[in-house]
């Protein structure tokens, strides 16, 4: 295939239980100020991660117990299926295909764990043939959404007579740990919420995908992920994260753009995963952008809050829906995520 594949179409979905900013502030305020006596002085957090809003699978009294982790697990995969096939659904309806013409399904995820992966069962929810190439990726936290766009569109490449859906879901609310009253868990209970999201790549029209990137430095594994104790995931979350996005993005996406013979000054889009208020500042200072002009990952964070991987789908789907592009201008998607790793995927815009 001498073309690049395209990005057919972009959907997401959200569970049903919507929490606003103030009520996890009061529920963070009784369970940390238990520790912390100084608890006034550390819930402005709350405020200053920007997010005003948040949806998850349990409504915010599940939180207030302990959950075993077969329990947080069972929830997992069962909302999991249901945000991910409805999220899948639109994307195909989205892009006019039927299920006969999928012929792999990339299914990305890092909140909870099932074998066989949670895709094996997606493809009858959905229709699929059953000789559906799968393609499970567990593990890359927030980086995972970018990751697989970049994994599906090199398989979209190499077989083009066939259409691939990637599938990501998050339930970041389940793996909250109500006896861990450490200062991360308290931002990340600011910030994580849950969500799903999907896409449908192949020849068509929509974004072409041009050429990805991805870098993993050495000596940051401890920057970010899970720790498994007894009561499941317990999120390692490092404040160095606005000082890396300041150290090492611009010349990562610099040499992302040198590998496709591309200057970076041709980048007129930044489709980027807002792993928070200050990262998103830290985003604007390397890329030269004025602080807050990355008005969709700011909306989408605020709206939405932090759903890991799956984050940075809502921020394409709302891009492609607001039409504020030009045909034959340059983009690119990036995430980070645990390892601690970038991703970038670069796309040219069509009519």
């Amino acid at each position: 295939m001498s073309g690049h594949p395209n990005i057919l179409s972009v959907a997401t979905a959200v569970p049903p239980h919507r929490v606003g900013q103030a009520e996890v502030k009061e529920f963070a305020r009784g369970m940390f100020g238990e520790v912390y006596r100084d608890i006034e002085r550390l819930t402005p957090v709350f405020d200053n991660v920007h997010v005003e809003n948040r949806f998850f699978c349990v409504p915010l009294e599940w939180f207030e117990r302990d959950h075993t982790f077969p329990e947080k697990n069972a929830l997992y995969v069962e909302h999991a299926l249901d945000l991910s096939e409805k999220a899948a659904r639109r994307a195909m309806d989205k892009a006019g295909v039927d299920p006969s013409e999928i012929g792999a399904i990339f299914f990305f995820s890092t909140t909870g764990i099932a074998t066989p992966s949670l895709d094996s069962k997606l493809i009858f929810a959905l229709g699929l043939s059953e000789h559906t190439r799968r393609v499970p990726i567990w593990g890359l936290g927030c980086s995972a959404g970018a990751a697989t766009l970049s994994r599906a569109s090199e398989h979209a490449r190499l077989y083009p007579d066939q259409k691939v859906l990637m599938v990501g879901v998050e339930l970041s609310g389940l793996t909250f740990q109500r006896g861990d009253r450490s200062k991360s868990n308290l931002i990340s209970t600011s910030l994580f919420a849950d969500g799903a999201a999907a896409a449908v790549l192949g020849v068509g029209d929509g974004p072409e995908i041009i050429g990805s990137r991805s870098t993993t430095w050495p000596g940051t594994e401890e920057v970010m992920g899970w720790g498994l104790i007894e009561t499941g995931l317990k999120v390692q979350l490092s404040k160095s994260v606005p000082d890396i996005v300041r150290t090492k993005l611009r010349g990562d996406l610099q040499g992302a753009c040198d590998s496709l013979d591309l200057s970076f000054d041709t980048l007129r889009h930044f489709i980027l995963h807002p792993g928070g208020a200050k990262v998103l500042d830290a985003f604007e200072d390397v890329l030269g952008i004025e602080r807050g002009d990355l008005t969709l990952s700011r909306s989408v964070l605020r709206e939405y809050g932090n759903m890991s991987s799956v984050t940075v789908l809502f921020i394409l789907e709302r891009f492609l829906e607001s039409g504020e592009y030009g045909p034959g201008d340059l983009g690119v998607l990036s995430a980070m995520g645990p390892g601690f790793s970038a991703e970038h995927v670069v796309f040219r815009l069509q009519d």
